[in-house]
């Protein structure tokens, strides 16, 4: 259900979008022949400040009908857009579901056109583009968006949750914990797609604008924390390698699960690289490992345009009144099966 705060806040979205369509969907490339040159921060390092957007159509795992293909064709591309647009006229005055007060329509959802990207998948490493094998005894159901706990606590997905019995049967992102697309790594899903990245010579900010989650990365060769001292987004740390900023994160809590659903974050070491590649688009590259999950490390590369305008605050307040209203509405029920099984003894 949306809340006037949700519905307020993607509408702001929406206006930032529309800026996105105007300017930053259509980046601007390097002329063929020319190599970019990456411009310079004051205090010398590349710059990557600003707002990007990291929206795609391109599925994160590719599609069994391009078997090996990496890039599909500009004529299956229009053919895939097309079908995209299809399918949005159709749905769009639909909640998809029935009964109750329905859920998002076609109006909500944020379909990021970062012009022809002729990828068949987001994932770029195993040569397949699809995630590798989870280890043995690892589950992730319900296609990544259920637990992996067997419905017990710690309930480490996103979304959903187990039981109605305390606010810790429910998914972190119900909980306004963690965000559903905001990571670490940020992978697109149906809104806020939008990332915000400042600079200063001895730190670098990665603030999300889904749970408005700031991301302090610090670039001045200091260690990780102590590896007994978990975070929900764990301990990052950068460094320069060329035009391309690399940041190391660890120390993830086993509250977390690796990705989709499966396993926890103890053992994960998350690689991400950001590298500037014109005047509106920067390449962003994660790697996951994590050797308890599965059984080898995957990359995804997710293309991000410059969105004009600024982030606002995501003020998710369904942890402070959804919650509320999702406990008290298990408490009644149960009440309400108590007078019943009371009467018909």
């Amino acid at each position: 259900m949306i809340t006037r705060a949700r519905a307020a806040t993607l509408l702001t979205h929406l206006i930032i979008a529309g800026a996105l369509t105007a300017s930053a969907v259509h980046a601007t490339e390097p002329a063929k022949g020319k190599k970019y040159v990456v411009p310079k921060t004051e205090f010398g390092h590349p710059d990557l400040r600003g707002v990007w957007n990291f929206s795609s159509d391109t599925p994160f795992e590719r599609p069994a009908r391009f078997k090996d293909r990496e890039f599909m064709t500009k004529e299956e591309y229009d053919e895939q857009q097309a079908q995209v647009q299809k399918r949005s006229q159709e749905s769009d005055n639909s909640t998809g579901g029935s009964g109750g007060v329905g859920g998002y329509n076609q109006f909500w959802v944020e379909s990021g056109d970062q012009g022809a990207n002729l990828r068949t998948s987001l994932v770029i490493d195993p040569p397949n583009g699809r995630l590798p094998p989870l280890q043995p005894g690892v589950k992730s159901e319900n296609g990544g968006l259920g637990p992996d706990t067997g419905g017990q606590r710690p309930v480490r997905f996103r979304v959903g949750g187990v039981r109605k019995d305390g606010p810790e049967d429910r998914g972190l992102s119900e909980r306004c914990l963690m965000g559903f697309n905001s990571g670490p790594p940020f992978v697109p899903s149906m809104y806020n797609n939008n990332v915000q990245i400042f600079q200063s010579k001895t730190n670098v900010v990665i603030m999300t604008e889904m749970i408005h989650d700031a991301r302090i990365v610090p670039i001045d060769g200091r260690p990780h924390l102590d590896p007994a001292l978990r975070q929900w987004s764990g301990d990052s740390r950068g460094r320069w390698e060329g035009d391309t900023l690399v940041v190391e994160t660890t120390n993830f809590t086993d509250k977390t699960n690796v990705f989709r659903g499966a396993g926890d974050g103890t053992d994960m070491t998350l690689i991400e690289k950001f590298t500037r590649v014109g005047p509106d688009r920067v390449n962003y590259e994660f790697t996951i490992t994590a050797p308890k999950t599965f059984t080898r490390p995957f990359t995804a590369l997710v293309p991000m345009v410059r969105a004009e305008g600024e982030l606002f605050e995501y003020a998710c307040h369904e942890g402070n009144y959804g919650m509320v209203n999702i406990l008290q509405g298990a408490r009644q029920e149960e009440r309400e099966a108590a007078a019943k099984q009371k009467a018909n003894e």
